[in-house]
């Protein structure tokens, strides 16, 4: 019989916490969430936002002409949410809670008040902001759209025989997008918006990241998965990095397989669509995954094969750098690592800096040109 593993012997990680480490979760959060229910943006031309999310794989539940909500394959809610706006933005994420007794209790903990929603979906919701200022929703109740015909993995002979008489040959076609899996967001208030999350949405951290010779400053990126208790969640729902800005970096969408990830790559490769970093396999959180831009550059990844985690995984310390982003696959792009800072990120950078109520110092600004490099 095998000896169970902690997270910081090869099981995820290279290390686990050392003495005065922040906590992987709060002891008593006001709920605990179920899981990421949705993402919403806004975008100026929503048939091209349309068309985009089509060739991506995900499908049109309900369209009118000011909004597009989008699904995956698998049963559940909308999985996106687009608002027609001025420009191409991020709006924010909104988290699942188990019931609407849920909802009163974070609203009693908040301020907030518990709303009736109104359009596809129904159900209750909460309107919240974390320390950042993102804002973000947290909703019960939400009506549950019926699974849709999809592709099953492929049917391999890898260890043993299944497949005789038969051939592989996978369409080149859109992924079949089967749900949402997780956002990535960066914040310049990086401790205080982690615990926000962890203390409100009882969210448990899976890994912390650190800066390159910044081990005794903590952590400067979290993989954050939902408590289940002993139901497995994802590795990550939310991920956050420190960082000079408050924005989006980039959303994950389940596919099949491999072949649902390559095939799904190859056919928005056809269309004109730009590769963002991929194909390749990840560390923390293991997933395949391939990273696409939208006709705006919003990054998007279609993965597949992710960790899953119960309550019972104990956090992983280990330090950030461009080649630890993955264990195959193709060197780390720009593109993806955003290695070409436009006007708006130096503003940002800049005003950071200068602003004595966030995280981000110069010391941090130095170990995150490192990461780039390591």
């Amino acid at each position: 019989m095998s000896t169970p593993k902690t997270a910081h012997e090869d099981l995820h990680s290279e290390q686990g916490a050392i003495r005065g480490d922040r906590a992987d979760r709060a002891k008593n959060p006001v709920i605990k969430v179920e899981d990421l229910a949705w993402l919403e943006f806004e975008k100026p031309d929503l048939d091209a936002a349309e068309r985009f999310a089509h060739d991506f794989g995900l499908v049109t539940a309900y369209r009118d002409d000011e909004a597009i909500h989008l699904r995956g394959s698998l049963a559940g809610s909308q999985c996106v949410v687009i608002r027609r706006g001025r420009s191409s933005r991020f709006l924010g994420p909104a988290f699942r809670a188990a019931s609407r007794a849920d909802l009163q209790r974070l609203a009693r903990a908040t301020g907030a008040n518990v709303e009736e929603r109104r359009g596809p979906g129904g159900g209750a919701m909460l309107r919240l902001a974390d320390p950042s200022g993102m804002a973000l929703k947290v909703v019960a109740e939400i009506d549950q759209l019926p699974e849709l015909p999809h592709r099953a993995p492929l049917d391999l002979n890898f260890g043993r025989v299944t497949r005789v008489n038969a051939t592989q040959r996978p369409v080149r076609e859109p992924a079949w997008v089967e749900r949402l899996g997780h956002v990535v967001l960066e914040t310049p208030t990086f401790n205080r918006t982690l615990d926000w999350y962890q203390e409100h949405l009882g969210l448990i951290v899976s890994d912390f990241l650190y800066f390159p010779g910044q081990r005794d400053r903590g952590a400067t990126m979290a993989f954050i998965r939902c408590d289940r208790g002993s139901t497995p969640a994802d590795h990550h729902t939310l991920a956050m990095h420190l960082g000079p800005s408050r924005r989006y970096v980039h959303s994950a969408y389940q596919v099949a397989d491999l072949d649902a990830v390559a095939t799904g790559g190859e056919f928005l490769k056809d269309r004109g669509y730009k590769r963002a970093w991929g194909i390749g396999r990840h560390i923390q959180g293991s997933q395949i995954f391939d990273y696409w831009r939208d006709p705006d550059s919003v990054m998007v990844e279609h993965f597949a094969d992710g960790d899953m985690f119960d309550d019972s995984v104990e956090v992983g310390w280990t330090q950030m750098s461009a080649s630890g982003l993955a264990q195959w696959g193709p060197s780390v792009t720009a593109n993806f690592l955003g290695a070409k800072p436009s006007a708006h990120m130096i503003r940002d950078l800049v005003a950071a800096l200068r602003d004595d109520d966030n995280e981000f110092d110069v010391r941090r600004l130095v170990g995150l040109l490192k990461v780039a490099t390591r």
